[in-house]
């Protein structure tokens, strides 16, 4: 005779219990990797004024200038025309550097604060990038490890707006030859080589100045 408890017992073997959610582990940046990767990405004997095996343009590799007066030591200025980022140093000069801009009306001029800086930063792809061009970002939803490959590159200064990420970044980028161009969905990008170098003169909480794409700016070369 078949009673209530053996249809029970069956219908316990027959399900397991609840499925817990498993969530996507987050991207990683192991600090062990980190001196490694520096040096895959920095070439043999760099110079940073005469190296150059990405083929860029001469005018792109970094060098001091003169800074116009009345620019404020230690900010950040991206001339969206010529390509370049200046960062204004205490001796009435810069060092500039070759970026690029992003593409089309994804530029956004504007001054902000440089709240964070990160050593190979992870990464994870806006919601309006995903939208935007969901075949290059819809597999990057949950996050991209930190690494040569990464879109952030070996350095990220990250663009606040007061206490609001705008999710605008001056980063390295493993792609060096959108160096003199527009090619990033907001971001300014750098050569990673040239990054590294820029990186320990930056403090947090000075402004970077993104000037408009229309307007000519900064430092006489």
């Amino acid at each position: 005779m078949l009673t209530r408890r053996h249809f029970t017992i069956s219908a316990a073997a027959l399900f397991s219990a609840p499925i817990a959610h498993i969530a996507s582990a987050a991207p990683t940046s192991p600090k062990s990797k980190w001196d490694v990767w520096d040096a895959q990405i920095t070439p043999a004997a760099y110079d940073p004024a005469r190296s150059n095996p990405w083929g860029l343009h001469r005018r792109f590799l970094p060098q001091r200038v003169e800074a116009n007066a009345g620019l404020k030591v230690g900010d950040i200025h991206v001339d969206a025309v010529a390509r370049y980022l200046y960062h204004i140093d205490a001796e009435g000069t810069a060092m500039r550097y070759g970026v690029a801009i992003a593409k089309g009306n994804l530029y956004e001029p504007g001054v902000y604060t440089i709240r964070r800086k990160t050593k190979w930063p992870t990464w994870t792809p806006t919601p309006a990038m995903i939208e935007r061009e969901p075949d290059q970002y819809k597999q990057h939803e949950e996050g991209m490890n930190a690494g040569p490959s990464n879109p952030l590159g070996s350095r990220a200064f990250y663009l606040f707006s007061g206490n609001r990420d705008t999710y605008l970044r001056i980063h390295g980028s493993p792609n060096p030859g959108s160096i003199g161009g527009r090619a990033s969905s907001g971001c300014v990008r750098m050569v990673m080589a040239h990054i590294n170098g820029l990186y320990d003169n930056v403090s947090t909480n000075v402004s970077a100045h993104l000037h408009s794409a229309e307007e000519h700016l900064s430092a006489n070369s």
